[in-house]
């Protein structure tokens, strides 16, 4: 079978590297790059000597497939130019800033019978494939997806800019509908909100904390899972996954701390991870998870397999995305009817927060 011709639209800080491992891959023939900088797109052909151009259209009769990472507003007009060449394209996500946009990419790539796959990458983290292989019912789950400011992304707030990928992990491990959702969010720099809180309540039960901030000092990509089988926690960062089940004795009601003496009770403290509650630690830091997704998607559009994570699947995950930023920009901060509310409008500051404040001074 002949290399897969290929081409990566928007060369930026991730572009880049869709570029870099494209041009990787033995299957792969990465014939161009396309961005709206003429000098940033011939720095990137440079290196992988392909075609440098700031005209989408007159590549397009020269590839197979097309890696769509253009900021979010541009999803939808960049990807309709390749869907209707009958181009497959790999989009990352959000899948669209708009759930109308979404659908329209979704209907046209489904018309042109071409695969549509949506860039959730942590779907490809090694420690999460690992947990899927895993029986588990969530009853509660938390998220956590904490970053420094980057400066990119701006034309996007932290829901669809980090939460989203959490929120699509939520959908992939608890196929249920969302019943309500409850959420706020503070807005640092007066554009978009900065950090985000929303709890989630599913319709079999299962709750869902989640929060992401990208104004926070250190990463930090977690999830932890709470199910009648026993705890699943992933560190996204370090890619590893804990698992803790409760043991056969636990499991059958064999230990029945009202009856035990104070020394057994004192002992059993030593022995709660281990014997009691059995852990195991997977050390899942193996492979690529860009290079994963992209081999993926290659796959998919070589033999006509669809994709790990479909439109549908983006567009589940803005769903959901877009009644947090609804619940944010409703929150009433102050908690009655009045002007405060959502991530721009914050009450004002009582005063300086390493300042003690007169009444704390009176109070001392």
């Amino acid at each position: 079978m002949s290399r897969l011709r290929m081409a990566v639209i928007g060369v930026g800080h991730l572009g880049k590297a869709h570029a870099r491992i494209l041009a990787s891959l033995p299957e792969v023939e990465l014939v161009g790059v396309v961005d709206t900088s003429r000098t940033q797109a011939e720095q990137i052909a440079a290196l992988y000597q392909c075609r440098a151009t700031t005209d989408l259209e007159s590549l397009l009769p020269e590839i197979d497939a097309a890696c769509v990472v253009v900021p979010t507003i541009h999803h939808w007009a960049v990807a309709r130019v390749c869907l209707e060449a009958g181009i497959p394209i790999l989009v990352e996500k959000p899948i669209a800033p708009t759930i109308d946009e979404a659908d329209r990419m979704i209907e046209l790539a489904h018309r042109r019978g071409v695969p549509l796959q949506v860039g959730h990458i942590e779907r490809f983290n090694p420690a999460f494939e690992e947990l899927l292989g895993r029986t588990m019912q969530p009853k509660f789950i938390e998220a956590e997806r904490h970053g420094p400011f980057t400066g990119r992304s701006l034309d996007i707030g932290a829901v669809l800019d980090l939460m989203i990928h959490d929120l699509d992990l939520l959908l992939a491990l608890n196929r249920s509908e969302v019943l309500h959702v409850d959420a706020l969010g503070a807005s640092v720099f007066g554009g978009h909100e900065d950090i985000v809180n929303a709890r989630l309540t599913f319709a079999n039960g299962c709750i869902a904390h989640v929060t992401a901030s990208r104004v926070s000092p250190n990463p930090k990509r977690r999830l932890r899972i709470w199910a009648p089988e026993g705890y699943a926690g992933i560190d996204f960062v370090k890619r590893t996954l804990t698992l803790v089940q409760p043991s056969h004795e636990l499991k059958a009601g064999q230990i029945r701390l009202e009856h035990m003496t104070p020394e057994s009770r004192a002992a059993m403290k030593e022995q709660i991870f281990g014997r009691v509650l059995q852990v195991r630690d997977i050390d899942c830091n193996r492979g690529d998870q860009l290079m994963a997704e992209l081999q993926h998607f290659v796959e998919c559009v070589r033999f006509n397999k669809t994709p790990r994570v479909t439109g549908q699947d983006g567009r589940n995950a803005l769903a959901l995305a877009e009644r947090v930023l609804q619940s944010v920009r409703t929150h009433r901060w102050q908690g009655i009817e009045g002007p405060a509310m959502g991530p721009n409008q914050m009450p004002r500051p009582l005063g300086w927060l390493f300042e003690p404040s007169e009444h704390h001074r009176e109070a001392a």
